[in-house]
């Protein structure tokens, strides 16, 4: 009943001083249990940007021998993970300035594997200028792009400009010919169909247009694989891994043989933007809690803080929303604020100053860049304290 959810959690942390983040490692187990089961024999590399803390990570990584690897968001936070014992870090985006092509190349040179990502001949020239400078080979993945043109709209996001494997033969061969890179792997990632919701209350024709929309990408997204696949085998080149997917195009991805792996984060915490896809419902296992400080009127509960808004273009679904007890909503004018959230409750729980509402973020690991450590909870108790990447002192972004 979601009533004792509610007392369920408020029990596990009282006298907690808020706001705090907390994980609840039952559901975060249930959703790993979740997620290796439906993507067969496929290897699964994390996401760190949705999972950002050093304990979390080691915890997933240890729960399935398929789980294996990291995708990092930043060369800085891929030498980190370095340091912390991590080993096949790939980095999701492009790296550039010559310093954190640096700290990469020492890692490497010292027996770590970071691999770079690159989508241009410029990319390929300034990771070689730098591991020429340290004397070793830098690991190169070729990103491709894995979006949809249909008319009038650009379905997918913005990320490598190769498209076809023409575009990409010259930056192929640019790397054949350095003694100081090579192509270690490549990734093309579907973000329409792993980020975009496709079950959304209240939207039915824009599901539908959704759903149709990613069948034809799929497809298209598949053929574009297997061509790339088929020029690198034309160089004989021996790729140590072929990437994609998310977490809402796992099984899709899965189904291509020529894929190796596929990267999942937000399905670990499951955050609120994955509540709306129609093939998969993941557990909430990552929220935070907000002390009611006041009372305005009835049915009204004014928190102290609570306003984490999520990255991307603004819209309502990038506020967070109020989680339990179940039926507490967001005012419409005053939404998730910086020091206020007041929040609107008509249920049957009686509310006081003093007792937390549970929030949930609308993404998954940018929650972790406003608090120190999640508390840890299992089978009805706090059982532990972990840092976040905040917690360590690490800012990447």
């Amino acid at each position: 009943m979601p009533d004792q959810h509610y007392t369920y959690y408020r029990d596990i942390f009282q006298g907690q001083p808020m706001p705090f983040a907390f994980l609840d490692l039952d559901l975060l187990n249930q959703n790993i249990h979740e997620i290796t089961a439906r993507c067969g024999d496929k290897h699964i590399r994390l996401a760190s940007k949705s999972l950002r803390s050093v304990a979390v990570l080691k915890h997933i990584l240890a729960a399935d021998s398929r789980i294996q690897g990291i995708m990092c968001f930043s060369a800085r936070e891929a030498v980190y993970l370095a340091e912390q014992g991590f080993d096949d870090l790939l980095i999701g985006y492009p790296t550039w300035h010559q310093n954190d092509l640096a700290i990469a190349a020492r890692v490497v040179a010292a027996g770590k594997r970071i691999t770079l990502m690159i989508d241009s001949l410029e990319h390929v020239k300034q990771a070689e200028a730098v591991a020429r400078q340290y004397g070793t080979r830098l690991p190169l993945c070729l990103d491709v792009d894995m979006s949809s043109d249909f008319p009038g709209l650009h379905f997918g996001a913005w990320r490598s400009p190769i498209r076809s494997p023409e575009q990409a033969r010259p930056v192929v061969e640019c790397m054949l010919k350095s003694p100081h890179v090579y192509l270690d792997g490549l990734m093309g990632y579907e973000a329409q169909i792993a980020g975009v919701g496709d079950n959304v209350p209240g939207q039915v024709a824009k599901n539908i247009l959704i759903r149709w929309l990613k069948q034809r990408s799929i497809s298209e997204i598949a053929e574009r694989r297997a061509a790339f696949l088929k020029l690198l085998a034309s160089y004989e080149l021996p790729l140590r891994f072929v990437n994609g997917g998310g977490t809402g195009s796992m099984v899709s991805t899965c189904t291509e043989p020529v894929v190796t792996e596929v990267t999942v984060g937000s399905g670990f915490y499951s955050p609120t933007l994955f509540d709306h896809f129609r093939d998969f419902r993941y557990q909430p296992s990552i929220g935070y809690a907000i002390e009611i400080v006041r009372c305005p009127q009835p049915q009204i509960y004014t928190c102290h803080g609570g306003g984490y808004i999520a990255s991307g273009a603004v819209g309502v679904d990038k506020q967070p929303q109020p989680y339990l007890p179940a039926g507490a909503q967001l005012t419409e004018l005053e939404g998730a604020g910086e020091v206020q959230t007041p929040i609107r409750y008509k249920g049957p729980i009686p509310l006081n100053p003093g007792d937390p509402i549970f929030m949930r973020h609308a993404k998954a690991g940018e929650l972790c860049e406003h608090f120190n450590h999640l508390l840890l909870v299992r089978n009805g108790a706090l059982v532990d304290k972990v840092t976040t990447y905040r917690g360590d002192g690490q800012c990447f972004l």
